[in-house]
């Protein structure tokens, strides 16, 4: 995988150029064997590439995202490109006219958008084989999932083709695409990131984010991008012990415990917290999601059934007998929630936690030992999309299939959960 901050350095001082690095990067995505890419640009990348090589040439630096290819999320906007989200219902988008804002961000920080990148249907999945151009594959097991629903992201910084990409996450589709496929996925507290631009499936819960290799590279995009954070010292971190949080895979409680070892010899304090609430709030995500993503999608559920994949038609069609009482009943016992569960943990700087319950599944498997794969992939993540929390998933130790852990701010922003993050890492 790509070091962002060494690819950074390179770019800057002139040891790679950055039409270089554009044209290897095109090359990479083209013979990309994971189904990661729905829409490579190469020709207007290239020739973004030669300006910013113009400009080093002047002396002009715009930051250590200078010249560097990105790839972003097909739920995003590209001016010129079409956004289709994964699925057919959008096969005849045109090009959009503008950049979601924070593509319009990483350009003008001087990143080469060079593709888009395969989503989940509509971002509606955590696994990532549903959708129009079929299921992306993870690179450490081409017949296993990546994760979703920012599952091209994903499957792409793994691979080694790009060291930065942009995601959403809803409920999981940043840190468990990044925990399947062993990369480092950052979820951003809620809004830290504009989604203007962005196709929505929860207005509520959508937050943007990115994966990248390592920690150091999450650092450096997120200062690159928001140039605002303290990487605030961790003293206090707690570990969830309710049934709820328990993984289904040994191989994750193996995780956790050695990155919590790890913490405990480098002099944090660690504490067992309880959270006696936490099945009820959880259960308010799927209504409050569902009818959310319901109201985006009404009119071509009713028209085009169709268009969509089996699998996310099934997802949406019930919601539309859903009460709209349902609905705010569901927003009203969130907040309620999100207040106790913030008293329960508010003790703690940050939360340590598996980020799924399961590792990377066969393609299209619906349950492992009797668990259900979408559920497991979703459980330990969304809760800290109700509360709008920030949250990464880093790779923990593990023989095989990579295995994440996921730090959660409490009391901590960004810069502080990497900084955390970061002492977890092997």
């Amino acid at each position: 995988m790509i070091s962002l901050p060494e690819l950074s350095e390179a770019l800057r001082t002139g040891e790679l150029s950055p039409v270089d690095h554009v044209r290897r990067t095109c090359e990479a995505l083209a013979a990309d064997a994971h189904n990661a890419v729905v829409l490579l640009d190469a020709d207007r990348a290239l020739a973004e590439a030669a300006v910013r090589a113009d400009e080093l040439a002047r002396g002009e630096w715009r930051g250590p995202l200078h010249g560097v290819a990105v790839g972003v999320k097909d739920l995003f906007d590209v001016a010129g490109l079409p956004t289709r989200a994964g699925s057919h219902v959008l096969d005849d988008a045109g090009p959009a006219v503008a950049d979601a804002a924070v593509v319009a961000r990483v350009k003008a920080a001087g990143a080469v958008v060079v593709a888009k990148l395969h989503t989940h249907e509509f971002a509606y999945g955590p696994t990532g084989d549903v959708s129009a151009s079929g299921p992306a594959r993870n690179p450490h097991d081409p017949t296993r999932i990546t994760g979703g629903s920012s599952s091209g992201s994903a499957a792409a910084v793994a691979a080694g083709h790009l060291a930065l990409a942009l995601g959403t996450d809803t409920g999981a589709s940043v840190r468990t695409p990044a925990a399947l496929c062993g990369v480092v996925g950052l979820k951003p507290a809620y809004g830290r990131l504009p989604v203007d631009g962005v196709f929505p499936l929860s207005e509520t819960c959508d937050h943007v984010g990115f994966l990248t290799a390592d920690v150091d590279g999450a650092v450096l995009a997120w200062d690159a991008l928001t140039g605002t954070g303290t990487a605030a010292v961790a003293r206090k971190v707690g570990v969830l012990v309710d049934d709820y949080w328990r993984p289904a895979d040994p191989a994750l409680t193996a995780a956790l415990d050695a990155a919590v070892a790890r913490l405990r010899a480098d002099g944090v304090t660690v504490v067992e917290v309880r959270t006696p609430m936490i099945d009820e709030l959880a259960a308010t995500y799927p209504v409050i999601v569902g009818a959310e993503a319901y109201a985006t999608h009404a009119r071509w559920v009713a028209e085009r059934p169709e268009a969509y994949q089996p699998a996310t038609r099934v997802r949406l069609e019930p919601n539309g007998d859903l009460p709209a009482h349902a609905y705010v009943d569901a927003l009203r016992t969130r907040r309620r929630l999100v207040a106790e569960l913030q008293a329960a943990v508010g003790d703690v700087d940050a939360l340590v936690l598996p980020t799924t319950r399961l590792r990377a599944t066969p393609i299209g498997q619906e349950s492992v030992d009797g668990v259900a794969v979408r559920p497991a992939l979703l459980a330990l993540t969304l809760p800290f999309n109700l509360t709008r929390w920030p949250a990464v998933s880093v790779p923990g130790t593990t023989d095989g299939l990579p295995a994440g852990v996921q730090v959660v701010g409490v009391r901590l922003d960004e810069r502080g959960v990497l900084a955390l993050a970061a002492r977890l890492v092997p």
